[in-house]
């Protein structure tokens, strides 16, 4: 089982910039694709971005060119550096994590770190 710690989230003014973290633990013998999601009241949750274990990146049109995903394959965290920031991105933000274990595939996620975006 894999367990999955966000961290960075918090209170910032529109234009501003925070960085997100996520760090893997537990029993993984391959970390595959990695990402974000956010969740704001009432939506569903949708990505954000996600890096493959390869480095090729995948980002939602709404957030191109402001945030940057990147990872950290020896320490099994994901990061997620958002610039530039939109009251419109005001949501929980979650981590997720697919990896290999006993030849098996699995997805976990974390608990959820608020970001809020105020004018």
């Amino acid at each position: 089982q894999v367990q999955l710690m966000e961290s960075g989230g918090g209170l910032v003014q529109a234009g501003g910039s925070l960085r997100l973290s996520c760090k893997a633990s537990g029993s993984i013998f391959s970390m595959n694709t990695m990402g974000w999601y956010r969740q704001a009241p009432g939506n569903e949750r949708d990505l954000v971005a996600e890096i493959t274990n390869g480095g090729s990146t995948t980002y939602a049109d709404s957030v191109k060119g402001r945030f940057t995903i990147s990872r950290d394959n020896g320490e099994n965290t994901v990061y997620l550096q958002m610039n530039s920031l939109k009251r419109e991105d005001t949501a929980v933000y979650y981590c997720k994590a697919d990896y290999s274990y006993n030849g098996y595939r699995y997805d976990s996620w974390g608990q959820g770190t608020q970001v809020t975006v105020s004018s």
